[in-house]
């Protein structure tokens, strides 16, 4: 077995990838719009409702046609679940490793394609969505060797008289429930180190995102993974959901998304369910309120650029993105106006014609964004931005900047998920720290500045779970920067951390006397 080693990226700057992408999603335009089963048990599930895949940048285009399970469905799923981990707990943890280092193989090969799905269904450009591609390989290289390293007898003190050992046992049934807006790695991290662990699985995909779940249930149907392992389950988040959460089978639960969502599933999760024996565990990333930092010791040139990319990227919909600019003010002008002309060089087009600026997820979103934008307007002052972009069938909005915006106000403190960056002016150093700590999210930050004391005070200040210096505050690497943040940003789960797979066991400690 090789060291672990981060998966690379494609250069779609050369003609060479860019082509090569552009041939895979004409391939997955051909296969548009059939229609999927959900898998209990190792069986395949249609029911009456279903689940409708569009295209976020062209809403006259279906991805595909998915289920809608409601609560038969979804005891039926725990019941495989619970059957199948009274076997699964007992294979060895080389076997079922071997099964994500295989699929691990599998999504090299197929990687031009799965970019295609997420690149028509989700609205991510090439870049970012080989960069979800990517860490998914990541996750699966990683934890399949955790799920190594977990299984082996742990180190403990001799004690005269006795032989002791430690080791971790799996938990059991988990419900794994991924966002849309990393549809591939995080679904795929969770699902792995649940798995490799010893546990088993029901799935159940965010409805934006139901291909990327079915690519990967699919690739593990292909590799002969025992049924009832893992169960996939497109539900009725009203129906399934809560009934999936309160099951006394559900031994834990593994979700990503909203806070109001993650903090429903903590309180219910809390609740003791008839013929429940066991505490439930809940592993949770909920979001953020992210902000750089820019000093008047900065840089600004790269302040700018990192503060762009950091806001925009992928729509600013990510929970690690950059929402609000904290700027010194003895730059703060210098900064607004170098800012703007970084961000006015994203062009606005269909991502699959690889443009940096997509559409936000759906009509939901779009509505709420524009919301917080008509509310940013009275709070601040319009620089970029402020409206839908004309001319396209999906649902896209300019990236947004909001300059002159008090710390307080709702467009600082509310999490958008949009391309909506708001501009705040700090008193100086002291004060842009206390600003940035002012929210009630705890997710990632960044501070731009050449004074080494002041990051050192940044490191030892700044309450976030991923602070960077320097550099913008998205785009963490599986092993390199383990991932989740504090307060209501979440568990502090540490998703492509060495600790990630401890949520997913339980300690064993046994001692035997020596009898001569």
């Amino acid at each position: 077995m090789t060291v672990f080693k981060n998966e690379g990226y494609a250069d779609y700057s050369t003609k060479e990838a860019f082509d090569k992408q552009k041939n895979a999603i004409n391939e997955v335009n051909n296969n548009l719009g059939k229609e999927y089963p959900n898998i209990i048990n190792g069986n395949e599930v249609f029911t009456e409702k279903k689940t409708i895949s569009i295209n976020p940048g062209n809403t006259d285009e279906v991805i595909g046609i998915f289920q809608k399970s409601g609560k038969d469905d979804a005891e039926k799923a725990i019941q495989a679940a619970a059957e199948a981990f009274e076997t699964w707990k007992y294979v060895p943890a080389e076997e079922r490793a071997a099964y994500f280092f295989k699929a691990a193989d599998i999504v090299r090969k197929r990687k031009t394609e799965i970019i295609a799905w997420m690149i028509k269904e989700e609205g991510k450009n090439y870049l970012e969505a080989d960069a979800d591609c990517s860490e998914g390989i990541d996750f699966l290289e990683l934890y399949a060797r955790e799920g190594l390293r977990y299984s082996q007898k742990q180190p403990v003190t001799p004690w005269p008289g006795e032989e002791n050992e430690y080791f971790y046992i799996p938990l059991g049934v988990g419900i794994v429930i991924p966002p849309w807006n990393f549809p591939f790695a995080i679904m795929l991290g969770m699902t792995t180190a649940a798995i490799v662990s010893g546990n088993t699985v029901v799935l159940k995909p965010s409805s934006d995102a139901p291909m990327m779940a079915w690519l990967f249930v699919d690739i593990m149907r292909e590799l002969g993974l025992p049924k009832g392992v893992l169960n996939f389950l497109v539900a009725s988040g009203g129906e399934a959901g809560d009934y999936l959460v309160e099951h006394p089978k559900t031994r834990f639960i593994s979700f990503t998304g909203s806070m109001d969502v993650g903090l429903r599933i903590n309180e219910l999760a809390a609740k003791k369910s008839p013929g429940q024996i066991w505490i439930k565990r809940v592993i949770a990333e909920m979001g953020g309120k992210d902000s750089i930092i820019v000093d008047n010791e900065a840089d600004i040139d790269e302040a700018a650029k990192g503060v762009a990319v950091a806001a925009f990227g992928f729509q600013g919909q990510k929970c690690s993105a950059c929402s609000r600019a904290i700027v010194d003010a003895k730059v703060y002008d210098e900064f607004v106006k170098k800012l703007k002309v970084e961000v006015e060089k994203f062009q606005i087009g269909l991502p699959e014609d690889n443009f940096y600026s997509g559409p936000v997820i759906n009509e939901k979103a779009e509505k709420s964004i524009l919301n917080y934008i008509e509310i940013g307007k009275k709070e601040g002052k319009l620089i970029l931005g402020g409206e839908k972009a004309p001319g396209l069938k999906g649902f896209y909005i300019k990236p947004t900047v909001i300059i002159d915006i008090d710390p307080m106000a709702t467009i600082s403190q509310e999490e958008i998920f949009g391309p909506v960056l708001a501009v705040i002016k700090a008193n100086d150093y002291d004060h842009a720290l206390q600003i940035a700590n002012n929210t009630q999210y705890g997710l990632t930050g960044a501070v731009f500045t050449k004074n080494e004391d002041k990051l050192n005070r940044a490191v030892k200040e700044f309450h976030v779970g991923n602070l960077y210096l320097n550099r913008k505050c998205t785009g963490a690497m599986v092993d390199v920067q383990p991932f989740g943040g504090y307060n209501m940003s979440g568990t502090c789960s540490k998703a492509g951390s060495r600790d990630y797979l401890a949520l997913f066991t339980q300690g064993k400690s046994v001692a035997k006397k020596i009898i001569k």
